[in-house]
């Protein structure tokens, strides 16, 4: 039976819900209708501060404990059956994670009507990509591993508890004024087992995507996160994008360049990937890392290879990556609290170029390169670029 016709409202505040039992319309009393969730009318919201595929977010203020939070308004309007799988999962995820590095989730709170649910968050000043597209200088390397570190210790809790962010992206990355780091945006995490099941390519902000999600494996691994936290890294380090496709076969045509192209020597599974059927790679044997980064120490240049090998049993862990040398030499990391603060950009969040791209790559992220249609493979087949 439909929602609508299980619940109806009668007058303006006033529900009814229909008795499985009897089949009779009973009044819900005022004090239940929000289940065990405060309602939203207790919180004040300031001012909206972001928005993306699954949620538009606004800071608010708790005028029960005074505090300020972030808002996450869940999008409803395609839902006919309830919540979207993507939010149960955020919920069930971020409920039972605590972490320094980990963006918590205090409650759920609802509106009156049934697809106005929010998610109540700990409210960060600043994302990663607003800061990396305002700031008047770039961060330093000292600041770059403070950064990173952090990340690595958000994704060493989350992979020891079998958790899987599948969309790193420095605008996932919020920073609080006294320099903490904090992962966010749990929408695509997913939990994984062993043995593993097949989970949907079709994951992770193009840029930061890794190989094997590219040609279409549906084997994932805590692997494709340490490939998106290179990415980052890379980023951070470079002062832009390392690897911004505009395209699927754009954005491999990148990695080509950047590592040259993969084989079965260094990559065992690599020819049974299903979109190798359709299309051949060019040749490119060289790896451009160390020419890309000519100013960073042998030590960086080790990690950044070892965050972007190929085959993804091969690649770094979170653990391995926090005990890498690269942290260990001059200039060190600095600590958290000596992190710049940007109070002045706290209104410029999730509005550059770059946040804009990032969305319409989410919301058309159809794997139209790919093709879903023989049609579309048939064009591309044994294509070289």
């Amino acid at each position: 039976m439909s929602d609508d016709k299980l619940t109806k409202t009668f007058g303006q505040d006033k529900q009814k819900l229909m008795s499985i039992l009897s089949g009779d319309w009973m009044e819900i009393p005022e004090k239940s209708r929000f289940g065990k969730c405060r309602s939203v009318i207790e919180f004040e919201k300031l001012n909206r501060i972001g928005e993306g595929t699954y949620g538009i977010v606004y800071c608010a203020r708790d005028t029960k404990s005074d505090k300020i939070v972030a808002l996450k308004k869940m999008r409803m309007e395609r839902e006919k059956d309830g919540l979207p799988i993507s939010g149960l999962r955020e919920i069930n995820i971020l409920l039972n994670l605590r972490h320094e590095n980990i963006v918590e989730m205090k409650e759920v709170v609802v509106g009156k009507s049934l697809d106005s649910i929010f998610l109540v968050m700990e409210y960060c000043e600043q994302d990663l990509a607003s800061l990396l597209d305002n700031m008047a200088a770039p961060f330093s390397e000292s600041q770059v591993k403070c950064i990173m570190l952090q990340l690595f210790k958000g994704l060493r809790y989350l992979h020891e508890n079998f958790i899987i962010h599948r969309d790193l992206k420095v605008s996932n990355l919020l920073m609080t004024d006294n320099g903490c780091v904090k992962i966010a945006d749990f929408g695509l995490a997913r939990k994984y087992v062993i043995p593993k099941k097949p989970m949907s390519p079709r994951v992770v902000t193009l840029w930061y995507r890794a190989p094997e999600l590219l040609f279409g494996s549906e084997k994932q691994s805590t692997s494709i996160d340490i490939w998106s936290a290179g990415c980052i890294l890379g980023e951070l380090l470079s002062h832009k994008a390392l690897l911004p496709g505009r395209s699927e076969l754009h954005q491999i045509d990148l990695l080509v360049e950047m590592f040259g192209t993969p084989n079965e020597t260094i990559w065992p599974e690599f020819l049974t990937l299903p979109a190798l059927e359709k299309f051949t790679l060019r040749q490119q044997p060289y790896n451009n890392i160390r020419h890309t980064f000519t100013w960073l120490s042998e030590a960086g240049i080790q990690l950044l290879n070892s965050l972007f090998m190929y085959d993804p049993s091969k690649r770094l862990s979170a653990e391995d990556a926090i005990e890498n040398p690269y942290f260990s030499e001059a200039p060190h990391a600095c600590e958290p609290e000596f992190m710049p603060s940007f109070p002045q950009h706290r209104l410029k969040r999730r509005q550059s170029d770059r946040n804009k791209e990032e969305q319409k790559q989410q919301l058309n992220d159809s794997f139209k390169d790919f093709g879903n249609s023989s049609d579309s493979f048939a064009k591309k087949r044994k294509q070289s670029f």
